[in-house]
Parts: C-alpha cells; structure tokens; sequence
C-alpha cells in the first residue's frame, strides 16, 4: 500500500507563506477581493502538466496546503502519490474548498510540484537507460542548497540509488555517500595515490574505496598504480575526465571517434588495462557530462561501465504544472479549452 510523507516532514515556512511572501501578486489580490466581497463558492481546483512524466511533490503540495491554507479543516483533497507515473494532461490533484482559503498557495505548490518532478523524470529515464547498473544523484552542487531534501527525495523515487549529501536524504533517511574529489588530490600535491591512501588510512573501512583517476590525465597507469597498491581494497575507479580533453591513452587511438571527455575507448582502455594485471574485481564509475541519451549510447554498444554518476543533467527540461478552476457549486465552470478531467486513480487524502 503506497504511504504519503507526513506534512511534518517538511521544513516549511508557514508564516512567511501565508504572508504571500512567496505567492504571485495576483493571487493575493484574489484573496483580497474574495473576502472582501463576502465571496465563498465551492470550486474544484484540477492540477496537470503536459508531459509523460514520474511525479513528484505531491506530498510536499499537500503538506503546503494542510499548514497554509485557511481554514484547512474545510478543505478536501485528492491527489496520486509521488512516484507515480502520469500522462499528459492527466488530473493528478484537485483541491475542493473556498478559493479564498488557497488562492494564495497556487504559485507555491505548482513550483514545488514542477521541480520535484522534473528531477524525478529526469532521473527515472537515466536509470531505465542504465539498464540496471546504479545510476547516482550528484548535482547538489548545481543548484541552491535549499533544494537539496526535495531533490533527493525526487531522486530517490526516480530509482537512483545514492546521494551526494546527507540533506539529499533527509526525506527517506538516506546518506550522502562520495569518495575522492579533485581537490584531495590538489592538497596532496596532485599526487593520486598520496590521496587515496590517506583515503583508506583515515575513513571508515565500510566506506568503497573508489579512486578518482583523471587529475593527470593519464587514467590507465594512474588506476594501475593505485590497484596494484590497494589490491582488493580497491572498489572502483572513477573516470571524470573533461569533455574539454582528452586522455593519454586516447591520444594514438584518434581518427574514427569523437575522443573527448569520458569516451567508450577511455573506458575500454581502462578496463582492459586492469583486467590484464588480475583486477576484474575493480569497478568503473563514470561521470562528467553524462544524459540518459549518453548512457543509452553507452549501453548500446556495451562500453563496460559498472555505475554512472550523474550531475547537471539531472535539472534539465522543465515540467510546467497548470491549476485550473473547473467546477463552481458543483457545476461546470472552466475557461474555454479546459473542462473537468476525472481521474479514478486520485486518492482522497486523510
């Protein structure tokens, strides 16, 4: 049976937002004239995007709605569930009550419903290209901190299996999880191997040791000399080099093939190379630029990748939600173009 996030989940401005701090100034204005006027129909208001999409946010909306609004207790809601996979133009929420109650929330459920399901979507697609191999959440640092639960949570319903902050978990008890950054190395003096050994040295053994093999450019000897130090230690290599370059032991194989940035042969290079000095058991982690479209490729022409780390992509494409009026006292009343989309797979909310 498919549960919902508490409302108490969220971190959510209550004051500030029913302020209208964060609302379109039109809706506020709604509000105003409405109780002014003395003006209390029932409507049904009916939320819906455009696209085939995997929806996320729902639950964060309802929680917005159940703090927020006035007189919530008057308010009926039904809703799909996040992680559900919609239509276009299919009814995934609707909100019965006084307008004035809620007008001034539209602009803030719609954005938070936008967002989470854009990532979702976005991280769904890249999974069902990976073909089963893990796909991992490491955009965070792409976007404003303030997201990072909400976009974790999507992530997490999309099927991605790791996060790269503990914020990123907060909404399913996750774990940010992440090795070795250029930087490691940086403060080593570009030595790799110094980093990954101080790596193994000092966190804790449960943590994969998966070295980041590119800062040199030369991802074939530098993943050979830290598995032939670490041994079976060693869970993985990442190769994250620059869509701008292009490795060393690419160089002579140039002509036929778009050589830059983490390409099928660098991989193929790697994994021959460890596979030739008895290291079948080190994994290949790749990241830097990666789409669905990308790891579809890569599948396709079964480039030998064990996990793919994703990061910008993850926020591309918008999916625009539109709430609509479509019933007035229990009748018909929409603007032209719109009517009332029943959905049997709404559920009333508690």
């Amino acid at each position: 049976m498919k549960q919902r996030l508490s409302a108490d989940s969220f971190s959510i401005p209550v004051k500030k937002i029913q302020s209208g701090l964060y609302s379109d100034a039109y809706f506020l204005r709604t509000r105003e004239i409405l109780e002014s006027d003395g003006r209390h129909p029932k409507v049904m208001m009916q939320i819906f995007q455009r696209q085939h999409a995997v929806l996320c946010g729902i639950d964060e909306a309802i929680a917005i709605i159940k703090k927020c609004a006035y007189n919530p207790e008057k308010i009926l809601i039904k809703a799909l569930y996040d992680g559900d996979r919609i239509e276009p133009w299919e009814t995934v929420m609707t909100i019965e009550g006084s307008l004035a109650d809620f007008s001034h929330l539209e602009t803030v459920y719609l954005g938070v419903l936008a967002r989470q399901t854009k990532v979702c979507t976005n991280v769904s697609q890249a999974v069902a290209a990976a073909n089963g191999k893990p796909v991992l959440f490491f955009s965070s640092r792409y976007d404003d901190y303030h997201v990072q639960a909400a976009d974790g949570y999507a992530a997490h319903l999309g099927g991605a299996i790791g996060v790269s902050t503990n914020a990123n978990g907060l909404y399913w008890n996750g774990q940010g999880i992440g090795t070795i950054p250029h930087a490691l190395i940086a403060a080593y003096n570009g030595d790799t191997l110094a980093a990954t050994e101080a790596f193994d040295k000092y966190i804790d053994p449960s943590i994969n040791r998966v070295a980041l093999v590119d800062f040199d450019n030369d991802c074939v000897n530098t993943s050979l000399q830290i598995a032939r130090k670490l041994g079976n230690k060693l869970y993985g290599v990442r190769l994250d080099t620059s869509n701008t370059m292009v490795d060393k032991s690419v160089v002579g194989q140039m002509g036929t093939f778009s050589p830059t940035g983490v390409c099928p042969q660098l991989v193929w290079n790697v994994r021959r190379a460890l596979d030739n000095e008895g290291f079948e058991h080190v994994k290949i982690m790749v990241s830097g630029g990666f789409t669905a479209n990308k790891i579809c490729e890569f599948e396709q022409a079964q480039v030998p990748v064990d996990v793919y780390a994703i990061g910008s992509s993850f926020f591309e494409n918008n999916i625009n939600f539109t709430a609509d009026i479509v019933m007035i006292n229990d009748e018909h009343c929409a603007k032209v173009g719109r009517r009332y989309l029943p959905n049997n797979r709404l559920q009333l909310v508690d």
